[in-house]
């Protein structure tokens, strides 16, 4: 029996090689085309419920819901200002199952406020799409102002400084813009008011309307139906223009004299997943947002609340991120902010998690 050729040994090879090729490839193709969502889809805000955070998370789910065939769950985990939550998601499979309603706070302000952090705000994550943007606002206990005659930014200006340290403001918690809007104020205005962080808006305006804190610079959607309902006094946004959804209220800009001429201090929120996450998922997360959030039903409901949605891409949101972060870095050095843990004692409630 004679040898097969080489050139027919070759021949062979060559074939056997063509057929894995295209076995890998149509798996491959298999396995990138794969369905998903297979499983319910959770979306970690990492602040308490009522605050911007969740309400945006919770404005989204069901659009995102309806679209995907499956649960988007909000799970709310808050703790050292957005950093336990965010951590987590950092930490979770890169599968689309796991995302984050990341904020300025979680990735531009904590990686320069905190001397370490559980995670990178960069290199662990998957930028998605920035959600929305929003103003912040200064808002005050209605029986504060009374009693102290405050009926603008600049009578808030002279109380705080005819009573160095008397006055307080709360904050959705350490390294939110939320906080760092009133360590600008006090940086620029060069008063000293303590700083009393909560772990979201929510229990940080319970507080305040209760009268167990003076003032705070909330995102404006968690305080709007407290303006409406009078149970806060708006003093002035913190944008660089009036909000649409509040009009008559001034910039700190406008109201707060030749001193705070430059001030200006927004937030903004959006999704992020693991960094890992398979790029056909982060676009097809990003695409249904967006057409989420330009819808005329939600869009009238975020931008009645004073947010200003979205939906950009990927890595429009990347390069916002690296933006965010230079401006944060040198505002916290600036104004000298730093994470404390003192406790405090004059606050006896319940709601705050760590005091300054």
């Amino acid at each position: 029996m004679s040898k097969p050729s080489s050139s027919w040994v070759s021949r062979l090879f060559q074939m056997c090689a063509t057929s894995l090729a295209l076995v890998a490839c149509t798996w491959g193709q298999a396995q990138a085309q794969a369905p998903w969502p297979t499983k319910p889809v959770r979306i970690v805000v990492p602040f308490t419920a009522a605050g911007t955070t969740d309400i945006l998370a919770r404005a989204l789910a069901p659009e995102l819901q309806r679209v995907f065939g499956q649960p988007f769950v909000v799970d709310n985990k808050p703790g050292a200002g957005g950093n336990l939550g965010a951590a987590e998601v950092a930490k979770a499979p890169a599968d689309g199952h796991t995302l984050l309603m990341g904020t300025v706070g979680t990735h531009a302000i904590n990686p320069a406020l905190y001397p370490k952090m559980p995670y990178d705000h960069v290199k662990d994550f998957a930028p998605v799409t920035l959600v929305a943007g929003v103003p912040n606002v200064l808002v005050v206990n209605p029986a504060f102002a009374q009693k102290y005659s405050i009926q603008s930014v600049s009578d808030l200006i002279k109380v705080a400084k005819s009573q160095p340290g008397r006055l307080n403001f709360a904050s959705s918690g350490n390294g939110t813009s939320i906080h760092l809007s009133g360590e600008l104020f006090k940086t620029m205005t060069g008063t000293f008011m303590v700083h009393f962080p909560y772990r979201g808006s929510g229990p940080a305006l319970m507080d305040l309307m209760g009268g167990n804190t003076d003032l705070m610079f909330d995102n404006l959607p968690s305080s709007m139906v407290h303006i409406k309902s009078g149970k806060l006094k708006a003093l002035a946004v913190t944008s660089a223009q009036r909000s649409s959804a509040l009009p008559d209220v001034p910039t700190v800009a406008e109201a707060g004299g030749s001193a705070l001429a430059s001030y200006e201090a927004s937030s903004w929120f959006g999704l992020l997943a693991p960094a890992g996450t398979p790029a056909d998922i982060v676009a097809r997360l990003q695409q249904e947002t967006a057409k989420a959030l330009s819808s005329p039903a939600i869009k009238e409901r975020l931008v009645s609340q004073g947010a200003i949605p979205s939906g950009n891409t990927p890595a429009e949101f990347a390069k916002l991120i690296e933006q965010e972060t230079k401006k944060w870095a040198a505002v916290v050095k600036a104004s000298g902010a730093k994470v404390e843990d003192r406790k405090s004692t004059r606050l006896n409630s319940s709601h705050v998690s760590e005091s300054r």
